[in-house]
């Protein structure tokens, strides 16, 4: 079959032998394969990586030295079955899976190690386990886009915004976008998006955001045309001061039951919700800077480098910081059926696609954020540019 290979930071379209399926595997002929921001990293930076995910537990991640077939976002159709398998679907049944196989209790990565080769290639190998049908005829292309929408989904879900809150998603790359399809599809009313990029902002909008700022000309903060009762620590204070004053008018009635059963029903000033995805150096500690008390800052994007913050600010402001990584089963799942069922559409993501000899040209152009968020490979393709 051919596969594109990448070694020491180079692609190289390749004839590879066609996949054997183990024990609870099985073949798919691969319809098309989403690149993903960490392929981009991974490519140049796959080292570093490796010895991040080795200080994890995970011990498999692909090293420059070794040649990988990348890809982890991909649709496709059933060929083949390995041993102890159910055979659920028929031969053609189109399909998608989570990127991640076992050996044993040996989990490999997808696309992101030598012992499981991605979707950068005519076939895949996936695990019959973590395998789905597509369902309703949906498209190839979209099917492709359930891997990167589960990440924002499951973001949103740890979130857990609130329909009224507001919140804010900072960075319209691949993930925001997925954030803001997400935040609309679970019902939050007014989602704000901060992007420098032109077109990340066209693309945030055409997602859904309900306001789109470019940072560079007014602060995304002061944009909502809702305004917050609480923007400093002095309205916090007030806040207290004012509950006070209205409990202690109330006869009879131990005002601390109040605060008590607010505190069983988690209820009480809140601030908004802030998806950081950029994943760059500096920006948590900016978003602490800036974010009104009591907020909640949902990590998303990636940052590959040290970074330095002061606690100090989130302390005084109560900030919670939550960091969030990947999905499980049910959320890909309900994923998967969200987009057939058409309440998230994933189209604007999809800027361009590509055959397995385009895979370097596409990665050149994803490296600027002004026209592209999410390319496709079509291994059957012949296109050399997005």
């Amino acid at each position: 079959m051919r596969a594109a290979t990448v070694t020491k930071g180079e692609f190289e379209v390749r004839e590879l032998p066609e996949p054997t399926p183990g024990p609870g595997q099985l073949v798919v002929n691969v319809l098309r394969c989403g690149i993903c921001g960490s392929d981009l990293h991974a490519r140049l930076h796959c080292d570093e990586l490796a010895e991040l995910a080795a200080a994890t537990g995970y011990r498999h991640f692909m090293r420059s030295e070794q040649s990988v077939v990348m890809g982890h976002e991909f649709s496709g159709a059933v060929a083949d079955y390995g041993p102890g398998t159910r055979r659920r679907w028929k031969p053609g049944t189109p399909v998608v899976a989570l990127p991640i196989l076992r050996s044993g209790r040996e989990p490999q990565l997808t696309g992101l190690s030598v012992h499981a080769p991605g979707g950068y290639a005519e076939q895949v190998l996936v695990q019959e386990s973590m395998t789905f049908e597509v369902p309703n005829g949906l498209s190839a292309e979209h099917a492709a886009l359930t891997e990167p929408m589960a990440v924002g989904w499951h973001a949103v879900r740890r979130g857990r915004v609130g329909r009224g809150q507001t919140a804010f998603v900072i960075g319209c790359g691949p993930i925001g976008l997925a954030v803001i399809s997400m935040l609309k599809a679970s019902g939050v009313r007014l989602v704000i998006a901060s992007d420098f990029s032109p077109r990340r902002r066209e693309l945030a909008a055409a997602c859904g955001a309900d306001v789109v700022v470019d940072p560079a000309v007014d602060s995304p903060w002061t944009a909502s045309p809702k305004k917050s009762r609480i923007t400093g620590a002095a309205d916090v204070l007030n806040l207290g001061f004012d509950a006070m004053e209205r409990l202690r008018r109330l006869p009879n009635i131990p005002w601390w039951y109040v605060f008590r059963l607010a505190h069983t029903l988690n209820k009480g000033p809140a601030g908004p919700v802030i998806f950081e995805c950029v994943g760059v150096p500096g920006i948590l500690d900016q978003l602490l800077t800036a974010a009104p008390p009591m907020s909640r800052i949902v990590v998303v994007g990636v940052c590959m480098e040290s970074d330095r913050i002061h606690p100090a600010t989130a302390i005084n402001k109560e900030i919670e910081l939550r960091f969030v990584l990947g999905y499980d089963p049910g959320e890909f799942r309900d994923t998967l059926h969200m987009i057939a069922d058409g309440k998230v559409d994933p189209s604007p993501l999809i800027t361009g696609t590509v055959g397995l000899d385009g895979i370097d040209a596409a990665y050149t152009a994803l490296a600027s954020p002004d026209r592209h968020a999410k390319i496709l490979i079509d291994p059957s393709g012949t296109a050399t540019a997005p």
